[in-house]
């Protein structure tokens, strides 16, 4: 699965943190493959932005070692499902994406089953609240993705 917001640098690398910390737990890292990219190009290479880095190791999370990267066409085939963290990411992705693709991009949150045209809110021009708020949503969603994937979850 592949994570997008913006830049990749705060809510996509969060979730991805917070997706491969709980299919590790789960035992699903031989069998889901996660990766997070921005629609746009502006940080590429660059590290999680430093806030992000620091909320997820707070939460035991490591993001550190992640490198900003932009969407590009190749993502459509590597992964089944895209999951954005706002309508603007997604209509973005919807735009790129290829007519004869199988890749199928949704809101992150809908589903995740936390509410159907939930977002994730971008913390770039906030505080630490904003990007706690943002671990809180994307590790909830990473939960739930990973009880889904288990066949635990409930429908969505």
């Amino acid at each position: 699965m592949l994570v997008v917001c913006l830049g990749n640098i705060c809510r996509s690398p969060m979730a991805e943190g917070a997706l491969r910390a709980r299919i590790d737990a789960a035992g699903l890292s031989d069998r889901v493959e996660v990766d997070s990219v921005g629609t746009g190009g502006w940080h590429a290479g660059d590290p999680p932005d430093a806030r992000a880095i620091g909320t997820a190791a707070r939460h035991g999370v490591d993001i550190s070692g992640l490198r900003a990267r932009q969407l590009r066409p190749a993502d459509f085939e590597a992964f089944d499902l895209i999951l954005c963290a706002d309508r603007a990411n997604l209509r973005d992705v919807q735009a790129r994406m290829p007519s004869a693709c199988a890749a199928r991009p949704v809101l992150m949150l809908a589903w995740a089953g936390q509410g159907h045209a939930a977002e994730i809110p971008d913390p770039y021009s906030g505080g630490k609240s904003d990007f706690e708020h943002a671990w809180t949503l994307v590790d909830a969603a990473a939960e739930a993705i990973v009880d889904r994937l288990s066949g635990n979850g409930k429908p969505v």
